[in-house]
Parts: C-alpha cells; sequence; structure tokens
C-alpha cells in the first residue's frame, strides 16, 4: 500500500469496510512454483469452515480423540473430519519428491554400472599392456609411475565426458527451476564438484587393477620374451 505502517486503518474487503488489526510477513500460502501475491485475511465468522488446532506431538490419537468429544458436544449436526496440514502441504510437493527418489536410485544404479565398466576397462587394458608394463618395471619405473600412466587414459576419458556432458545438465537444470518462482542459481562450483567426483569414483575403480598391474613380476609377463 506504500506504506511504513497500516495499522489501525479501515479497508474495504469483499464491499465490506474492515479494519487493519495486523501485517504478516510474506509467506507461502501456494505451492512454491507460484509467486508470493497480496493477500487480505478477512475475519468473518459466518465464513469460517475450517478451524485450525495446534496439538502436541507426543499422543496424537488422544488429542484427536479429545477434540472430538467436544466436537460433538457442541456442534452435534456437523460430521467430525480433520486431516494434517503437513500432510496437505506434502501433497503440494509429492512430485517433486518422487522424482527426487527415482533419480537418487537412478543416479546410484548408473554410478554403480560405471564403475563396473571402467573396472573391465581397467582389467582389459592392463592384460593389453602387460609386456609394456614388464618392460618399464625393469627400465626402473616404480609403482606409482606405472599406476599414473594407467590412470592417465581414464581420467582424461572422465574430462571429456564431463565437457560434453556440462552443457546438457545445465540447460536440463535451468530448465527444471524455470517452474519455480525462486529458484537457486547454478554455480560453477556445482559442476566442478561433480567432476572431481566423478575423477575420485574413476580413480577408486581403477585403481585397483592399475595397482595390481604395476605391482606384478616384470619376470611372468617377459618369460617368453
Amino acid at each position: 500500500m506504500g506504506r511504513e505502517s497500516v495499522v489501525g486503518e479501515s479497508c474495504m474487503f469483499f464491499g465490506r469496510e474492515g479494519t487493519i488489526i495486523g501485517v504478516t510477513r510474506n509467506w507461502h500460502y501456494q505451492p512454491v512454483h507460484n509467486e508470493i501475491e497480496p493477500l487480505a485475511l478477512y475475519i468473518e465468522p459466518e465464513w469460517n469452515r475450517v478451524m485450525l488446532i495446534r496439538i502436541p506431538t507426543g499422543n496424537i490419537s488422544e488429542s484427536i480423540k479429545s477434540i472430538e468429544t467436544v466436537w460433538k458436544r457442541v456442534i452435534p449436526t456437523y460430521p467430525f473430519e480433520y486431516y494434517f496440514l503437513d500432510e496437505n502441504f506434502d501433497e503440494m510437493y509429492r512430485t517433486e519428491e518422487s522424482i527426487g527418489t527415482l533419480l537418487k536410485y537412478f543416479t546410484v544404479l548408473a554410478v554403480f554400472v560405471a564403475c563396473l565398466g571402467l573396472f573391465g576397462l581397467a582389467s582389459f587394458t592392463s592384460e593389453q599392456r602387460t609386456k609394456e608394463i614388464g618392460i618399464r618395471k625393469v627400465l626402473g619405473a616404480n609403482v606409482s609411475n606405472i599406476t599414473l600412466l594407467l590412470c592417465r587414459e581414464f581420467f582424461l576419458l572422465v574430462l571429456v565426458s564431463n565437457i560434453i556432458a556440462w552443457p546438457v545438465a545445465y540447460f536440463l537444470m535451468k530448465g527444471w527451476l524455470q517452474k519455480y518462482a525462486y529458484r537457486t542459481s547454478l554455480s560453477v562450483f556445482i559442476f566442478v564438484a561433480a567432476m572431481g567426483i566423478a575423477l575420485m569414483v574413476a580413480f577408486l575403480s581403477v585403481s585397483f587393477q592399475a595397482i595390481r598391474a604395476a605391482t606384478a613380476n616384470p619376470v611372468d609377463s617377459l618369460r617368453y620374451e
């Protein structure tokens, strides 16, 4: 209304004159997909259809029975029906919760399959380069040098895949966030952190086979050469 204080002033609500008794802060009375719009709460006893009651969380069933007893004594002609406000809010965001749960399980499954693929590819690569590793060890290469040599190729693949995935993930996440009136921003840190986690997972998947190949006896690989 363009004023610092309007408490006590008269105003028209739904064709009736009323007095403003308080001003609340902005709050979401609709799902967060929508912007917070102006709202007037008009107290009219004849319009009351719902009663909001705060009850202790210790014994909910006993509290409901007590309320129902009072209800039937005071208003016996109206049926006693109730619901919980947190369940009402839960229905608003049930879709988001379901999507989050599905994405969590699919992410775990995708990471597991990717780790299996990296582990198998590392095993195949180490077998293909057994003689090369043996020669390098004979010429003085240590375990860390050979491990980094084998892991370097996989790190390069993970970096290339992240560079390809970043634009796709950015536009998908940006499109999804556009559905919300109030949304977070997509910082570079999110993508860098995802790349770091991917590199760490790749290292854990590949390092076992790399260390195993690096610590093998070069005599076994060069026996017939």
